[in-house]
């Protein structure tokens, strides 16, 4: 069997684009994972959920989706997207990202976000070419909102009333970073390194509007 090429490799985690061929491996990770993703995380749990959220992910300029493998195995241990992409002078893109059960708790996810940070601000051709990065995280979201503070994101503040989700609209807090901020490991905590600033409940951070309606790279449309 041919190895998997990676966009990006940390010491654990590689990124590899979404493929159709993948549908079975991450719709039954969803599955096993409904009790920790619930009530931040939607994302498809069956083959005809999967194959257009994979379609779109694949082929909207303005997503680009990124899933988690681990390295050892190949096994998908979560994923991470960039929706909203916007260029010109604002340059940003929104996150949405979820780890599986199996991987939860691990640093995996931490390990993953710094690649996709390092790929998004990576000049277009290498990378994305983006100037910002941002994640809206429901003030509840604790293991959310310390996965993006080890990150290096910066709060910027609370927006009431912001996203629809789970039947009701949320505040959620403003976080974001910018290519001049520093690197993830210069921003992690003594003793701890930019592999393990990762958070112990995988979590979703959704663009404006991805929870509203049954689209996006969260919820199956």
């Amino acid at each position: 069997m041919t190895s998997p090429t990676y966009l990006r490799e940390g010491p654990r985690v590689g990124l590899r684009p979404f493929r159709a061929a993948d549908g079975p491996e991450f719709t039954a990770r969803v599955r096993e994972s409904r009790w920790l993703h619930r009530p931040w995380l939607f994302p498809p749990d069956t083959i005809e959920e999967y194959e257009p959220y994979a379609a779109r992910l694949a082929g909207d300029a303005g997503r680009a989706g990124f899933l988690v493998c681990e390295l050892a195995t190949g096994a998908l241990a979560g994923f991470v997207n960039v929706n909203n992409i916007v260029h010109g002078a604002f340059r940003c893109g929104a996150l949405g990202y979820g780890a599986f059960a199996h991987a939860a708790g691990r640093g995996l996810l931490g390990e993953a976000l710094g690649l996709v940070r390092a790929h998004a601000f990576a000049p277009a051709g290498a990378g994305l070419g983006l100037h910002r990065l941002e994640a809206n995280i429901q003030p509840a979201n604790t293991a959310s909102r310390a996965l993006v503070r080890r990150a290096g994101f910066r709060l910027e503040g609370l927006s009431p009333d912001f996203l629809h989700v789970d039947g009701a609209w949320r505040d959620h807090e403003r976080w974001a970073v910018t290519a001049e901020m520093a690197a993830p490991g210069e921003m992690a905590a003594p003793g701890e390194t930019a592999a393990r600033a990762g958070t112990a409940v995988p979590a979703e951070t959704a663009a404006p509007g991805e929870r509203a309606v049954p689209e996006g790279p969260d919820r199956p449309g």
